[in-house]
């Protein structure tokens, strides 16, 4: 690229950040948090009475969340059935967050309870390459598939290659974009399966440039609107005492995008994979060929 094509490139950018800056609305502010956990140990600090203000002072509308033990997210559920979207956990205690592939129990278990059928995904769950020919871990996807939810998955490239070539059309929500979260791997490999998401929890420094977002990722954004969801992911007690505060650095780096595209990965994607709800119209496809940075 030369000087006078570089100058463009950043001129156009410029211009887009600030039409974003000035068309940005409520859609953006209010937050569909993907990638909430809730445990024991959470909840002996936390009742639901105070995740819901916890919630509230975040500003986020929905909050998927997995717990451990399982049953655990019940206790959110009824306090809030219309906010909390529950996904199913398949660790029981911490430990099994090494051991679940070992199991051989634990396909029939989730198989029961999903039959209550009031689960929206199934995850987090954490696997590595070497352990991607697990027959446990097959039967899950098996599972994911045949009830038609979400699977979120903490893994390296090579798990993802191996879900689609056993359930080629299964929705996964790649957590943390994955564990080498590189722009340009991240977007080779939305593009090779499109029922492939992906949630940017504890992602916010690798985005930032200053307030706002550095090139590559905004442009996986742009290029990728609709394939993409928020999440602080509350690992510890500590990181929901502080759900606000990451709540809004979400926001920081949000309302520099268009305002379509913001909209979405703030609320859009995920209500459309977790509620089922219909396409969502905050992005007009007419724009998204505007928008990409030539």
């Amino acid at each position: 690229m030369n000087t006078t094509e570089s100058a463009m490139h950043h001129t156009s950018r410029l211009l887009v950040m600030l039409f974003a800056l000035a068309c940005q609305d409520t859609l953006a502010q209010e937050l569909f948090d993907a990638h909430l956990h809730y445990t024991a140990r959470d909840a002996a600090r936390f009742p639901p009475t105070d995740i819901i203000r916890l919630l509230d002072e975040a500003g986020i509308s929905h909050a998927a969340i997995t717990s451990q033990p399982p049953a655990l997210i019940e206790r959110l559920v009824a306090a809030a059935p219309q906010r909390i979207v529950p996904l199913l956990g398949v660790y029981r205690e911490p430990v099994d967050k090494q051991r679940w592939i070992y199991d051989s129990s634990l396909p029939a278990r989730l198989a029961a309870q999903l039959e209550s059928g009031h689960w929206h995904g199934i995850g987090e769950l954490h696997l590595f390459a070497a352990d991607r020919d697990s027959d446990v871990f097959r039967q899950v996807v098996s599972l994911a598939e045949q009830y038609r939810l979400p699977l979120l998955l903490h893994a390296d490239p090579a798990v993802i290659d191996t879900v689609y070539k056993l359930a080629p059309e299964l929705t996964v929500v790649w957590a943390h974009a994955g564990t080498f979260p590189y722009p340009d791997l991240v977007a080779d490999y939305l593009g090779r399966y499109p029922a492939l998401h992906i949630d940017l929890s504890m992602r916010d420094e690798r985005l930032a440039d200053g307030d706002g977002l550095r090139d590559d990722w905004y442009e996986l954004m742009v290029v990728f609107p609709e394939r993409v969801l928020v999440g602080v992911d509350t690992f510890s007690t500590a990181r929901w005492e502080s759900l606000p505060q990451h709540a809004e650095r979400i926001r920081q780096w949000l309302q520099v995008l268009p305002a379509g595209v913001a909209g979405r990965i703030a609320t859009g994607n995920a209500e459309r994979l977790y509620l089922k709800k219909g396409p969502d119209t905050f992005f007009d496809q007419s724009d998204k060929t505007r928008l990409i940075k030539q």
